[in-house]
């Protein structure tokens, strides 16, 4: 797997050094990433669509509910996109987002699932170690989290198995031999406008913790378009509907951004999309499949849990 190498427009790759790390380690830290009057919009749409979520009171492909021990509580938001911020679509069009996307899986990246997973205050119930997908590891499939609240020691932050992306991991072994202590596991602190990239093959999760802050991250997943031609899960015709969510995104953070340096999109011409001019079809396309990941719980479902 070879980061893209072409000398870009976008001075918001990643350098050699960074993909190096991501590929040894499975994961990376970047540090005030995101723009505080982007980070702004980001929170202020996070509340809109929790609100609209816990108003809805049901679990749906869009909003997902977890018992915990204060009640029935909401904690993903899918499809963020058609939620009615447009701030999801400036991430998303960012040169922040896109020259990471591009750093690792070159210019003919699709941008698969996009959602918000947040604790509330007071609601931080465990995410027991798992992988969010296995795959053969032809190409790098990767999520970019953006971090919208501080995430810290002692207060359920994200704990990693720096390395263990390399393999399918048996996570219930794992689990029950060494519980959160797994060797070499390590706690990534995070502060808002922070950016983590996780490989989805690498173990992590987070402890149980009582008295939190609001915790919410933004999760943007990315693959090659060749990568899912080849393997699956989906078609030809799936990636091109995903596709069209870059062309709005672009033209988003330009209108945010009008004295802004954009991202120049160097998709293969073939790979272009045609657009539908149907926004609100290009902006919510679901997901009848998955890769499956590993999980403990239940074994290895489709159901993404991050």
């Amino acid at each position: 797997m070879n980061a893209f190498t072409e000398q870009s427009a976008s001075p918001l790759q990643l350098t050699p050094e960074q993909v190096e790390s991501f590929d040894e380690n499975g994961y990376l830290v970047l540090r005030d990433r995101i723009p505080q009057d982007m980070l702004h919009r980001l929170k202020q749409a996070a509340d809109h669509w929790i609100a609209a979520g816990d108003g809805a009171m049901r679990h749906s492909e869009d909003y997902h509910f977890a018992d915990r021990p204060s009640g029935r509580v909401l904690f993903r938001v899918d499809y963020v996109h058609a939620k009615g911020d447009a701030a999801s679509l400036e991430l998303l069009g960012s040169p922040e987002v896109l020259g990471i996307a591009e750093s690792l899986a070159g210019p003919n990246f699709v941008p698969t699932y996009e959602s918000l997973v947040f604790k509330n205050a007071g609601e931080g119930a465990p995410v027991p170690w798992h992988q969010d997908a296995v795959h053969p590891r032809d190409h790098r499939v990767f999520n970019i989290d953006v971090y919208l609240d501080a995430s810290r020691e002692g207060e359920g932050a994200l704990r990693v198995v720096p390395g263990s992306q390399r393999r399918k991991a048996d996570v219930c072994e794992l689990t029950a031999q060494h519980g959160w202590d797994i060797p070499g596991a390590v706690t990534v602190e995070m502060e808002p406008g922070d950016v983590l990239i996780h490989d989805v093959m690498l173990v992590h999760g987070s402890e149980p913790v009582q008295g939190n802050r609001l915790r919410r991250t933004l999760y943007y997943e990315f693959r090659a378009a060749e990568q899912i031609l080849e393997q699956g899960p989906w078609d030809e015709a799936w990636v091109e509907a995903r596709l069209r969510l870059l062309p709005l995104a672009l033209r988003q953070y330009a209108a945010a951004h009008p004295e802004g340096a954009g991202f120049a999109w160097r998709i293969e011409e073939s790979l272009r999309p045609r657009p539908l001019g149907d926004h609100e079809t290009e902006l919510r396309l679901g997901h009848d499949v998955h890769t499956p990941g590993s999980f403990c719980s239940a074994g290895d479902v489709p159901e993404r849990v991050r």
